[in-house]
Order: C-alpha cells, then sequence, then structure tokens
C-alpha cells in the first residue's frame, strides 16, 4: 500500500501529517492528510486537487512564457542567461547573446491589421526555433522584439552560421491575408565573457549592436563593438539633447521662395527648419535632423513643424499675404500610426488656412520604402486638402518603377542634378529624363539647387518653370519674407536675386 510506513508513523509518533502526491494510474494530484486515531490508529482525508494543480501550472507557464508565441519570456530569458553563463564559465566556452527586431513589420501591422500581424510572429517564433539547437533558447522580448542564447560556442563562426539561417529563413514570403508579405530582420550580437560580466549588460550591448545593424542596411547581423557603443551612446545623448530643445521651444523655422520664372511671381515658399541653440548659435538641419529621422523623435519634431507653418501661414494671411508653405515629412513621420488624423487637427486648428495652401514633401526614399503605405497616406492626405510632392526625384533606386504607384502632385528635381547638369551631360539628361516624366505623369515639377541665370534659363528651354535655388532666395526668418516677397520681381526671361 503506497505510504503505508508515513500512515503507520503517525499512528506510533502521534503526529499528523499532510502532503501531495500525484498518483499516475489515476492521472490525479490529492492532498493527503492523516492524523493520529484512537491507541496506534490514524485516519485519512485524500482531497482531489487536480483543478488546482492544473491552474497553478497554467499560472506558472504565463509567468514564464509568450502567450502569443508560446516562446520563454524576459523572465524565464533572465532565468536561462544566469543558467547558460554559469554552465560557460565552468565550460571554459563562448554565449552569443543576440537581439532581434523585425524590420518593416510595424508597416504589415498597420496596414492589415494587427491579426495578422500576431500570425507572422509566431511563424517568425516558429522558423527561429527549427534554425536552431535544442539546447540554444530563442525568446520572445515584446512586440517583435526577439533574444537567442546560443550558447557550448567554441567561435564565433558557429553563431555566424545559425544567424545567417535565421536572416534567410525570416527573409523568406510569408503567406498571410491572401498576400505573400515580407520582412527582414536585424540581429545584434554580444559575446560572454568578453561584451558583459551580467544578463542586463549583454542584453544592453546586443540592443546597441542591433541598432548598427539597423543602421547599417537591415537585414543583417552585427557583433557588439565598444567603440560603436561608444558613438551610440553618443548620438543617443544628442537626441535626448534635441527632444529637450523642441520642450524649451529653441527650434524656428526659415522660409526659401520658390517662384515661377517665366512671369517673375512667388508661389509659395519651403519651410525649413533650424534650432536656435543656446550655445552655438542656430544650427542648420544637417547637423541634428540626421540624428533625428530614424527615431521616435521624427514624429512630434515633424508634427510641430506642420503646426508652426500653418500657425505662420495664418499670420501671414491676416497680414494680407496668401502664401503657400510646404514642409518636409521624414519616413517615420510619414509612416507613423495617426499621421494623418493629426495633420487634420492641425488643419482644424488654422482654419483660416486653405488646406490646399500646404504642401508636403516627402523623401522619395521613404516613400519607397513602404510603396503600399506611402501610396494610402498620400492619398488620405489630398483627400484632407494638402498637395504632397515627391522630394529629392530621382535619387531613389526604383523612381520610374514606382512613380505611378504614388499619387503625389509635383516632382522636385533634386539639386546635385541641377546644379551640374550644365557640366555634366549625365545630369543634364537625368533632368531632362524627370521633366519628361512630369508630362508623361500629368505632374508638376519643380527644380532644386537653381543657383544662377544659366540654370534657370537652360530648365525653362526644358519645360521646368519653378524654382527655388540660392540664386533665387537664401532661407530666411519668417519676419523677412513680406518684405522679400513683396519686392521680388524678375526680369523675362530670369535674373537671378
Amino acid at each position: 500500500v503506497p505510504y503505508l510506513e508515513e500512515f503507520s508513523r503517525t499512528a506510533l509518533e502521534g503526529k499528523p501529517l499532510q502532503f501531495e502526491t500525484y498518483f499516475a494510474s489515476l492521472k490525479r494530484h490529492f492532498s493527503i492528510s492523516v492524523a493520529p486515531w484512537g491507541q496506534r490508529g490514524f485516519g485519512t482525508i485524500f482531497l482531489d486537487i487536480s483543478d488546482r494543480k492544473r491552474q497553478e501550472q497554467l499560472l506558472e507557464h504565463m509567468a514564464h512564457f509568450d502567450a502569443l508565441t508560446q516562446l520563454p519570456n524576459r523572465v524565464l530569458l533572465a532565468d536561462r542567461m544566469h543558467l547558460a553563463t554559469a554552465r560557460a564559465d565552468r565550460a571554459k566556452d563562448l554565449l552569443a547573446v543576440c537581439y532581434m527586431d523585425l524590420d518593416g513589420f510595424k508597416a504589415i501591422n498597420d496596414s492589415l491589421g494587427h491579426e495578422v500581424g500576431d500570425r507572422m510572429l509566431v511563424e517568425v517564433a516558429e522558423r527561429m526555433r527549427h534554425c536552431v539547437r535544442a539546447g540554444d533558447t530563442v525568446a520572445r522580448l515584446g512586440g517583435d522584439e526577439f533574444a537567442l542564447l546560443l550558447g557550448e560556442l567554441v567561435s564565433i563562426d558557429e553563431c555566424e552560421k545559425a544567424l545567417h539561417r535565421i536572416l534567410e529563413a525570416v527573409a523568406r514570403p510569408f503567406g498571410l491575408a491572401g498576400r505573400n508579405c515580407t520582412v527582414s530582420a536585424s540581429i545584434g550580437v554580444t559575446l560572454y565573457p568578453m561584451d558583459g560580466a551580467d544578463a542586463d549588460t549583454l542584453l544592453r550591448h546586443a540592443d546597441l549592436a542591433m541598432y548598427m545593424a539597423k543602421q547599417s542596411g537591415r537585414n543583417r547581423f552585427h557583433i557588439f563593438d565598444p567603440e560603436h557603443d561608444r558613438r551610440t551612446r553618443f548620438h543617443q545623448e544628442a537626441v535626448a539633447r534635441i527632444g529637450h530643445a523642441l520642450e524649451r521651444e529653441e527650434f524656428v523655422l526659415f522660409y526659401q521662395p520658390k517662384v515661377d520664372m517665366r512671369h517673375g511671381t512667388v508661389v509659395g515658399l519651403e519651410a525649413l527648419i533650424r534650432w536656435q541653440h543656446p550655445q552655438k548659435g542656430l544650427l542648420p538641419p544637417g547637423e541634428f535632423l540626421p540624428l533625428v529621422d530614424e527615431t521616435d523623435l521624427a514624429v512630434p519634431l515633424g508634427d510641430w513643424v506642420i503646426d508652426r507653418a500653418l500657425r505662420q501661414m495664418a499670420e501671414w494671411k491676416a497680414a494680407g499675404l496668401d502664401l503657400a508653405v510646404s514642409v518636409n515629412v521624414a519616413a517615420r513621420h510619414l509612416q507613423h500610426e495617426g499621421f494623418v488624423e493629426r495633420l487634420g487637427a492641425a488643419l482644424a486648428r488654422h482654419a483660416t488656412v486653405a488646406p490646399e495652401s500646404l504642401e508636403l514633401e516627402i523623401l522619395e526614399t521613404a516613400a519607397l520604402a513602404d510603396v503600399s503605405l506611402a501610396s494610402r497616406v498620400i492619398d488620405q492626405v489630398r483627400r484632407l486638402g494638402p498637395r504632397v510632392a515627391l522630394d529629392d526625384f530621382g535619387t531613389g533606386y526604383s523612381s520610374l518603377t514606382y512613380l505611378k504607384s504614388l499619387p503625389v502632385d509635383i516632382l522636385k528635381i533634386d539639386q546635385s542634378f541641377v546644379r551640374d547638369m550644365l557640366e555634366d551631360a549625365e545630369d543634364l539628361a537625368i533632368v531632362e529624363g524627370i521633366i519628361g516624366l512630369a508630362t508623361v505623369f500629368r505632374r508638376a515639377v519643380i527644380a532644386e539647387g537653381v543657383e544662377t541665370a544659366a540654370h534657370g534659363t537652360r530648365l525653362m528651354q526644358l519645360g521646368c518653370h519653378l524654382a527655388q535655388g540660392y540664386g533665387i532666395a537664401r532661407p530666411m526668418p519668417a519676419a523677412a519674407v513680406p518684405d522679400w516677397v513683396r519686392g521680388y520681381a524678375a526680369a523675362a526671361p530670369w535674373t537671378p536675386a
């Protein structure tokens, strides 16, 4: 009889006993209480606790595993890392800690819905499992972020082979919602014991390395480098300073005129951000925007530019000067959830400004990163009233392929082609080709980088009459715009200011 010895001891010693056990033949858990009964006797109570045990096991699982993918979560990952580092210490070998983030997942989530996005995450998790050994760990950190523990490594080459398998597996198309969807992955790698002594440090270094993988072009892995770590920390600190500058309202907008060279008329202005730095003075956008464009700060900064430009337009209109203004929109800003709604709210706040007086300039490379999403957002923007220009046109790899897919109003010829077109036959051919495309696709076209009368004359000969550049006017503060506009008069066909 099972537990007869325990029962007898209770009878002989007169001490009660309580314990839990599992009866395999019954497939049930029981709580057994034993108490003395009379002289050298005992009584027992068997309580079926199977339901409670199942609930405890479920709670234990939920505490340590991701509900969507069933991968280990952060809690279990920390335990596994503790065990893996201890094992690496004993065996004197390497442990790779990897931080992986999906590239392009947000666009799919936004365009196809969270249910489709969740199905993709489940499939990504399954593909990753098949790329590593049974003793390795694949964990989900949250969102589209994953972690990998690859242990018992003799060299980094073993780790690199596994990561190449994962990158190839993730990049294969996913059949979701009746269409083939693709994403890629950026992976950061840090090695124990060289790159950190504890789990937090290793994960932080892997995260920094992942950031470098994204900066290097995505769909790749990057092994942690302390020098890159130093530069990345400098970058993060600089971004934080820019965020503080936005809070303290240290940014201002300058405006560069756009003209119709045929008639000598001002057709609008481009709003260009400047940083009125308390120590360094007025900083051009090239000194801070590249730090921002790939961060979440691009969204509030971009919203600020739109709102400030609309406010200035309203002030000019109240003073009798009705001017169209264009603003630049970064890729992250354009693709951010709620962009169109926030734009509509800004237009409503400045209701005296005609929506069609606002123009959004979207970098061609930003639009081509996700043509489907860009096309949808551009269409929604145009329904609100603002016009949309494709900026730096001709610098992307697929300009001709995607021009038809993007419902833009204006093509903006990049200044790099205009500036050298008088001396470089290839640049001239590109400019002529873009103007021809604009005609075929019924788009307006404007040239940037017009610096001399010869530039203007040649552009008009090619059929482009709208222009901006230092030869017309440099960017100027808002206060200088009214006098410049009222005083502007160009001789036919055109002469520089």
